[in-house]
């Protein structure tokens, strides 16, 4: 059983009571969930199920989520005995061509429940304002159905590199990936937004059983910090959203004061803000969803001296008085308890704008695409405008960037943010030539291409390609093919001479 930090173990008592505290505790003696995630950009759940090489079982609270058999027993997922049988063949979803090609992303199955309730609908404007590693901006993506805009913002570095990478094996077309910190953004995105997610940095207590790192850096000292750097970062999205439009908080811990009293204090000093009431809107029992607890949350809450790490003035000691009526909004939100669902631990408070929005017609300026190595790339090797498609979509326009080319959401305020993708990137201009990107390949579908070469997903030639191998192919065809494994695409190839010449980035080669 994980071992649990006592001054944890004591407020978790107070807080549930002896009952549910007993009930909360053995959930450490279980296994942990593990699910994945399908990519509707690319298939559909249903398509999906079909050829699944793992037994799937449905996330109750996420259309496309599922719970999958794990390598070495059955109690994660709840599978039948005869798919238990089968386990020891079944491959590991994260070692397998679906995976490459973008099908699906493995996420914590709570974690699915953020963006799924956050509403967001294709056409609108969302920021993801604390996205890595990507889990929640490719649902949002993916819920967007390539239309609108997307941005999705880490202030890491490194971490920013792994969201980056994500978007692209997912295929998002329609996505900018900024490492910002949020006082930055909101400098260029005033009341831009219909909707924001900020699933904020958090003490990880929801996460004790999958992250040891969590554990370990887990102190009282942490959750008061945490909680002062939520509200700075939640300053920062308000300022970015349009009134009428929608915030979604949300946290991996079960602390009050980063959850309920989070919220209260928000909602004190925004007053046009208020809480949307989900479990009005959600069969509850059902999901195994839990109401936030008004009496969690202190009517006086106090807090110490906390130094901005947004670049900042400093946040000084003070105090709240919590009104009686935003306590009495916070039933309207939402707690996952590890010992009532199938899930680790998750809080999630879906916020509404007052004010009718306000829309904001688009237009945008027609391309006109002069690079005839570019021209001669889409001549030869497209079947569809993908450029004028993503005009008509999302509001696109192409940009050349050096030797790079992207296609880029039009109208962003980007000049002076450090953006790590503006775009799809479509690829790279060379001596006399164009060479498309992964990223590109990626987007398409096998329809949008003139050439495809097709390979079995459990073959000896998909294990081939992704260790970097060229392999033989029809000695008739020639030039730049979208290979693609059971029909989903997977990246480029050339083809010449009888061969298929590997163009899978080298970064991303694997030794299945």
């Amino acid at each position: 059983m994980t071992k649990l930090p006592d001054i944890f173990t004591k407020r978790m008592r107070e807080m549930l009571g002896e009952e549910e505290f007993a009930l909360f505790l053995s959930s450490y003696d279980k296994p942990r969930a593990q699910a994945l995630r399908v990519n509707p950009l690319k298939i559909s759940a249903e398509e999906f199920q079909k050829i699944s090489p793992f037994p799937l079982r449905p996330v109750p609270w996420c259309a496309t989520g599922f719970y999958y058999a794990a390598e070495h027993g059955p109690e994660t997922s709840g599978v039948t005995e005869d798919e238990a049988m089968r386990l020891p063949e079944i491959p590991r979803p994260g070692r397998h061509p679906f995976h490459e090609a973008g099908l699906y992303y493995i996420q914590e199955p709570s974690a699915m429940a953020v963006a799924a309730l956050s509403g967001t609908k294709p056409g609108e404007k969302v920021l993801d304002l604390c996205a890595a590693p990507g889990g929640k901006s490719t649902q949002l993506a993916g819920m967007l159905g390539g239309r609108g805009l997307l941005v999705t913002n880490e202030i890491s570095a490194e971490r920013a590199r792994v969201l980056s990478q994500n978007i692209e094996r997912l295929g998002v077309r329609n996505a900018v990936v900024t490492n910002e910190t949020s006082e930055n953004l909101a400098r260029h995105f005033a009341a831009f937004f219909d909707r924001i997610v900020v699933d904020a940095p958090c003490s990880g207590e929801g996460m004790f059983k999958k992250e040891e790192q969590a554990l370990t850096m887990w102190s009282k000292e942490n959750v008061e910090t945490c909680a002062a750097r939520q509200q700075d970062i939640l300053e920062q999205a308000a300022l970015m959203l349009r009134t009428g439009g929608t915030l979604v908080y949300s946290t991996c811990t079960f602390a009050p004061e980063e959850d309920e009293e989070s919220v209260a204090v928000f909602l004190t000093h925004h007053p046009e803000f208020s809480v949307v009431n989900m479990p009005e809107k959600l069969d509850m029992d059902a999901l195994g969803f839990a109401t936030g607890r008004p009496k969690w949350c202190r009517e006086i809450v106090e807090w110490k001296d906390f130094p901005s790490d947004q670049g900042g003035a400093a946040r000084a000691a003070g105090s709240l008085a919590i009104p009686e009526e935003v306590r009495a909004q916070l039933t309207g939100t939402i707690r996952l308890f590890p010992h009532q669902l199938q899930g680790e631990g998750h809080f999630v408070a879906v916020l509404h704008k007052d004010g009718d929005a306000v829309m904001r017609p688009e237009s945008v300026p027609v391309n006109k695409v002069t690079d005839k190595e570019f021209l001669q790339f889409c001549q030869e090797t497209l079947a569809t405008d993908i450029v004028r498609e993503r005009e008509e979509e999302s509001c696109s326009r192409l940009l050349r960037f050096g030797d790079e080319l992207y296609l880029e959401p039009y109208g962003l305020p980007l000049k002076g943010m450090k953006v790590l993708r503006p775009g799809l990137h479509l690829g790279t201009f060379k001596k006399n030539r164009f060479e498309p990107s992964h990223a590109l390949a990626l987007a398409l579908s096998a329809g949008e291409v003139k050439r495809t070469f097709n390979i079995a997903a459990d073959s000896r030639e998909a294990a081939a390609w992704l260790r970097g191998e060229s392999i033989p192919c029809d000695p008739a065809m020639k030039g730049w093919t979208l290979v693609t494994v059971a029909g989903y695409s997977l990246g480029w190839g050339k083809a010449a001479g009888g061969m298929m010449k590997n163009h899978y980035p080298k970064g991303l080669r694997k030794n299945y």
